[in-house]
C-alpha cells in the first residue's frame, strides 16, 4: 500500500512544495512537506524508511550539503533531486554522492512517479538484503571455529583436496565439515554458500 510509503519533500518555495505535495498525496503517498534542510535533519534518523525529494537550492543549506550530512549520519534514505537548474556538473555531483535521480523543474509527473517507484523498490531490496544479512550472520555464529575456517577456504575457490592439504587434514574430514557447513548455513550449492558467506564479514578469507 502506497499510504505506508513515506516521502519527505524538501523545498524552500512553499508554493512548489504544496503543489508537489498535493500531487503525491493524490497518488497515494504519505507526504511530509518541509521548507528547510534543518527540518529534515530533525525529522529523520538512520532507522528511517522514506524517500527524500530534495530541492538543490535551500535557504539554510544546499541540497548537496544536505545530502552529504545525511550520508555522514548514516541515513540511507534514497534521494531524488529536483532543481530549476539543468547544471550537468551539479547533477553528476549529486549522483556520485548517491542520489537516485536528478530532475529538472518543472518536474514532469510521470518522471517523478517513475523515480519514486525505483526508489521504493531499491529500498525494499535493501531491507530484504539486511534481513538476509541477519540470517546469514546468525547461521555463521553456529559454525565451529574449524568449520568457519574450512568455509573461508571453500568460498575462496579451493577444492576439498586443497583445503585438506592446506589445513593438514584428510579429504574425508573436509567433506564432513563441508556437509555440516551447508546444513548449518542452509545452503545446498557452492554458489549459495558463497552468497551467504559474503554477507558475513567474519566468514571471508583474510588476505
Amino acid at each position: 500500500m502506497k499510504q505506508s510509503e513515506k516521502i519527505y519533500l524538501v523545498d524552500d518555495d512553499p508554493a512548489v512544495c504544496n503543489s508537489l505535495g498535493l500531487f503525491l498525496e493524490s497518488a497515494g503517498y504519505n507526504v511530509f512537506q518541509l521548507n528547510a534542510a534543518s527540518e529534515l535533519l530533525a525529522a529523520v534518523d538512520e532507522q528511517q524508511r522514506a524517500v527524500v525529494i530534495l530541492d538543490h537550492y535551500l535557504g539554510d543549506m544546499s541540497g548537496i550539503e544536505l545530502q552529504a550530512e545525511l550520508n555522514d549520519r548514516g541515513i540511507a534514505c534514497p534521494v531524488i533531486f529536483i532543481s530549476g537548474s539543468g547544471d550537468i556538473a551539479l547533477s553528476v555531483q549529486a549522483m556520485k554522492a548517491g542520489a537516485l535521480d536528478f530532475l529538472e523543474k518543472p518536474v514532469r509527473n510521470e518522471d517523478l512517479l517513475a523515480s519514486l517507484e525505483t526508489a521504493f523498490a531499491r529500498m525494499n531490496d535493501l531491507s530484504e538484503t539486511n534481513d538476509l544479512k541477519e540470517v546469514a550472520q546468525e547461521r555463521c555464529s553456529n559454525l565451529s571455529e574449524r568449520e568457519r575456517e574450512v568455509m573461508t577456504y571453500i568460498v575462496a575457490g579451493m577444492h576439498n583436496a586443497e583445503v585438506a592439504e592446506h589445513l593438514g587434514l584428510s579429504v574425508r574430514t573436509i567433506e564432513v565439515h563441508r556437509s555440516n557447513i551447508n546444513r548449518k548455513m542452509g545452503t545446498s550449492s557452492l554458489a549459495e554458500l558463497v552468497h551467504m558467506a559474503d554477507l558475513c564479514p567474519d566468514c571471508k578469507l583474510k588476505n
